[in-house]
């Protein structure tokens, strides 16, 4: 099994990296592995809104801008069997390259591209400031899911008050999906 966590932390250490090494950590004690995507080591650009607001990406399932590593991180979901979704909360969402990546993944998944179709996702949010806006960045998240028709594995927020207990929840859950725990939708 391989597992693909989908990082939109862009820092390289922190509270969301220590989550980041606890699911990466789990998920090899579970057997699979892994392969950290991290969407600040690639120059994306954001949704240009081609034509009339949809492109290539409605009718062909493809972005004509994916050159900028786009498609390779397609690519490397795709061939995934499982997803964690990690990023700190900034301003109650999830990062700014997460939610610009999200918004072009779902426009190519929408009307046919399926590469995240039933595919497990555990969602991790961690903020690091107030502690708030953990409930809607994970709301964020969930609805980019059901959109493309993921399946839901787990929800955890974490932030700095409450990350000695949610570390260790954040290991258990990367473990319990890698290991072949399912969920269904």
């Amino acid at each position: 099994m391989k597992v693909c966590i989908l990082s939109g932390n862009p820092k390289k250490d922190g509270l969301c990296q220590s989550v980041i090494d606890a699911a990466k950590q789990g998920v090899t004690e579970g057997g699979a592995e892994v392969d950290e995507i991290r969407l600040g080591d690639f120059k994306l650009i954001r949704c240009q809104v081609c034509g009339d607001g949809w492109g290539p990406c409605r009718d062909e399932n493809y972005c004509k801008f994916g050159k900028d590593g786009f498609d390779e991180i397609v690519a490397r979901i795709e061939s995934s069997d499982a997803i964690i979704f990690a990023s700190p909360v900034y301003w109650g969402e999830t990062s700014e390259t997460f939610k610009s990546f999200i918004d072009r993944l779902r426009r190519c998944e929408f009307n046919g591209q399926k590469v995240l179709r039933d595919k497990q996702v555990l969602m991790i949010a961690s903020a690091g400031g107030t502690g708030n806006g953990l409930l809607t960045s994970l709301e964020q998240m969930d609805r980019f899911c059901r959109h493309t028709g993921m399946v839901i594995f787990d929800y955890i927020g974490v932030n700095r008050w409450n990350s000695d207990y949610k570390k260790i929840a954040v290991k258990a859950a990367a473990y319990a999906m890698a290991s072949g725990r399912k969920t269904e939708k």
